[in-house]
């Protein structure tokens, strides 16, 4: 690939991938690297430009992490975020301190007079106001900055907000220009991109379709494709990219793991015949709720789910004969939180299409989405032709309803599930929220409770709602849904799910929780 490409060092921040995504609305592509990566690696990258994230530790701390310092002396403009900064500030020999009164939450930054480099051109607070709110995170500040290093912005806690050693194209932040709350800070990161490293956003969907076609064509080199279609947007838009690539090369495999939702797969066929995609349908419901039958951890479930589907797209894939690559529609989020070497992320779950292969399976891989956030396959799948109602489709975890039924998944909880998230569906549909919330659905809880019902006692399931705002799945807010609409999914609920006498409204974000309950 050879777009202009700036370079995350990952130290451990929660706001880590919203760098990354924040750069690439600006059409600069950007990749998240772990924060020990060689310099000379760096330099072999040839990247424009490259952001230090920010991070919970202290570069006091043992075993705090650290960039090479040579990353410094490459010739390439560094930014750095917070943690990044004071890394910064510590290597080249300023002095990073305990900050007498820590900053977490909203800030007032204001920019020094007579420190902005505008001659040069590289001006990273252009055209930005004197006084911005910001969204600070940090309990140590930069008490004197590095040699060389001017003083660009101060607020009342710390006397170094921001800094550059402008000859150098080194500049850093105390604050997080990636987050929402941060007044300009896109203008910020515009800045640093196009003014400071000179990028001049290359990076388009047009462009990422044209080349992944390419890049699939030469790996697939005339070998037979299978592709597991789940039938939401991922799976999907992978396909359509894949056949561009090879054409009849490819066989698409969907496969019913009896968690779905109501009507799905029968949906799901109609959908795949109108768009001409080669289709093998496994009916493999049974098989899959036999292996579940009395698991309540959710971990178990999703491996369960995960070793069963390949079992069953293993003994159907050899019924074709002779295929060489498995097409999935992993996402960058997904190798994210599934691969705790990326930086010093954690893992949060396991994902069904990440980790690879069993040994056994002799195919090797193809996931033409892997370096693309969610909204950015949405932006592919409208270049391909795809109906506007489908694209805008809410992500539907891969072990389905498996994890939205806390304790054992059977068939008669399944049956109450369906109907309550088919009431949730249609109720957000119909009020015009569908399309605004990144994900509404159901949840089951292992909960009975007392109620009355036509002036009999009864003792049934309680359901949650859940629904969700986000922009890439990695952050999300509860949605504040109007009463109105809340009362009508509960009513309809409980008069029309025998089993279920109680709903109630999940109100928490992620972090600290996270949208699926399991």
């Amino acid at each position: 690939m050879n777009h202009q490409t700036i370079l995350v060092l990952d130290f451990g921040s929660q706001y880590t991938q919203l760098i990354a995504r924040r750069l690439r609305e600006l059409s600069v592509y950007s990749e998240i690297w772990p924060p020990d990566a060689p310099a000379e690696k760096i330099r072999a990258r040839r990247p424009s430009g490259v952001i230090l994230s920010g991070g919970p530790k202290s570069v006091s701390d043992a075993g705090a992490p650290k960039c090479d310092p040579a990353l410094f002396e490459l010739g390439s403009p560094v930014l750095g975020i917070c943690y990044g900064m004071q890394l910064m500030a510590h290597t080249l020999g300023g002095q990073v301190a305990p900050a007498p009164q820590r900053e977490f939450g909203h800030a007032m930054v204001t920019l020094t007079s007579g420190s902005s480099p505008r001659v040069r051109g590289a001006d990273i607070f252009a055209d930005v106001p004197t006084e911005i709110r910001v969204w600070a995170s940090h309990g140590d500040f930069v008490a004197r900055p590095p040699a060389g290093f001017s003083v660009l912005a101060t607020s009342v806690n710390a006397p170094v907000a921001a800094m550059a050693h402008v000859d150098r194209g080194l500049y850093a932040l105390l604050f997080h220009p990636e987050v929402a709350h941060t007044e300009r800070g896109l203008e910020i990161l515009r800045n640093f991109a196009y003014g400071v490293c000179g990028c001049t956003g290359d990076w388009t969907m047009a462009s990422f379709v044209e080349e992944a076609t390419a890049k699939i064509r030469a790996q697939v080199a005339g070998g037979r494709v299978v592709c597991a279609l789940s039938g939401g947007v991922d799976s999907t838009v992978a396909a359509l990219i894949i056949h561009r690539a090879v054409g009849d090369k490819l066989t698409c495999m969907f496969v019913d793991n009896g968690v779905l939702r109501l009507d799905e797969a029968s949906q799901i066929l109609k959908r795949f015949e109108r768009l001409k995609l080669p289709l093998v349908f496994v009916d493999a419901s049974n098989l899959f709720l036999d292996r579940l039958a009395g698991v309540i951890d959710p971990e178990r479930k999703r491996k369960i789910i995960g070793a069963t589907f390949i079992d069953v797209f293993e003994a159907e894939a050899a019924k074709l004969g002779d295929v060489d690559f498995l097409a999935q529609g992993t996402l960058y989020p997904d190798v994210i939180e599934s691969v705790s070497i990326v930086g010093q992320s954690a893992l949060i779950k396991s994902h069904h299409n990440v980790g690879g292969l069993p040994e056994r399976m002799r195919m090797k891989l193809v996931e033409p989405l892997r370096e693309l956030f969610k909204d950015e396959v949405r932006q592919v799948g409208r270049k391909l032709g795809l109906d506007e109602e489908f694209v805008v489709r809410q992500p539907f975890p891969g072990p389905g309803l498996a994890v939205r039924i806390l304790g054992e998944v059977t068939p008669d909880r399944l049956a109450l599930l369906r109907r309550a998230d088919a009431v949730v569906a249609d109720e957000i549909r119909r009020d015009g929220w569908y399309a605004r919330l990144w994900q509404s659905f159901a949840v089951l809880l292992p909960v009975q409770s007392v109620g009355v019902m036509g002036d009999e006692r009864t003792y049934e399931y309680t359901v949650a709602i859940r629904a969700v705002e986000s922009r890439d799945g990695m952050t999300a807010d509860w949605a504040r849904l109007p009463h109105d609409l809340l009362a009508r999914i509960s009513s309809r609920i409980v008069n029309e799910v025998r089993g279920v006498n109680r709903v109630v409204y999940d109100i928490s974000s992620k972090p600290p929780s996270t949208i699926e309950w399991e």
